[in-house]
Order: C-alpha cells, then structure tokens, then sequence
C-alpha cells in the first residue's frame, strides 16, 4: 500500500493496516489524495474501510473513487461512493456491470471530498480481501487457528 500525498509523520500508511481504529492516515495538500494497492499478480479481491464522522468530522470522506486497472497510466474507476456521516465499515462493491468480481493488478482509492468542505482526510483503516475459491480438488478447509487466522487478508 503506497500513497503519493505527503503526510504527516505518525500517520503514515502503516495505519491504515494496523487493525487499530484509533489510528488514522492523513494526507496534507491538494485533493485528490491517494491511496494506491498493488499486486503482483491479477487478484480478485473484496475491499472494506472504516470510516468514523463522531472522531474526525470535517476530516471524514464524503465522496470516494475507486479506480481498478494494470497500473497507473489505465485506471479505470469502477465505484464513487457518497459517504453520509459514516460510522463504521464500509464494503466496497468491485464488480463489474453484470456483477461479477473484478481481477486487477492495482486498486486507487482516491478521496474527493470531505465534509464540511474539510482539506485533509483521515482514512481508519483499509482492508483488502481475496476470497476463498475452490480448487480442482474441492473446497479448502476452514481456516480458523490463529495461525492461519495471521494470514487470511492481503497486507
């Protein structure tokens, strides 16, 4: 996970992932502000944020984009999503228009705009799902040790 923005330290991308909802990434400067996902391989993923109005008001997202492709120069975005006031986590739909799971190399998140016409977002959290496919030789087992548990979203 990389993010073009500048931002200030101690708010850096590493919170987005640190499964702490009392940390937060800002961005400082001009809109849009970026948040970029790359995988080494087409994926087929499930997205989630968390977003809380009550802690961050006028830092809160209003207005999202989602933008999928290969890389930088062909994003295309697939979701903008309009976010009153939210509490909590937000599923991000990544389909395409016959509903079916988009396979991409890169995900852009980028924030548009902020409540109360705010400058500088925050971002909670950012979650990153695969899900489970069968395989040629039937479904996978659940995985519910705490071992497997460590590995079961794309960081």
């Amino acid at each position: 996970m990389t993010t073009p923005n500048k931002t200030p330290p101690g708010f850096g991308v590493d919170q987005l992932q640190d499964d702490n909802l009392e940390t937060y990434w800002q961005s400082d400067g001009s809109q849009p502000h970026l948040v970029n996902i790359q995988f080494r391989r087409k994926t087929t993923v499930k997205t989630c944020i968390y977003a809380d109005y009550k802690s961050d008001e006028s830092y809160t997202p209003s207005k999202i984009s989602v933008r999928v492709g290969n890389n930088f120069h062909n994003l295309q975005e697939i979701r903008q999503l309009e976010l009153v006031k939210p509490s909590g986590w937000i599923h991000v739909p990544l389909t395409d228009n016959h509903k079916k799971p988009i396979r991409t190399f890169m995900i852009q998140i980028a924030i548009l705009a902020n409540h109360q016409n705010g400058r500088d977002p925050h971002m909670r959290q950012i979650k990153i799902y695969t899900p489970v496919e069968e395989s040629s030789i039937g479904k996978f087992p659940r995985c519910t040790t705490i071992d497997f548990m460590m590995y079961r979203s794309i960081r």
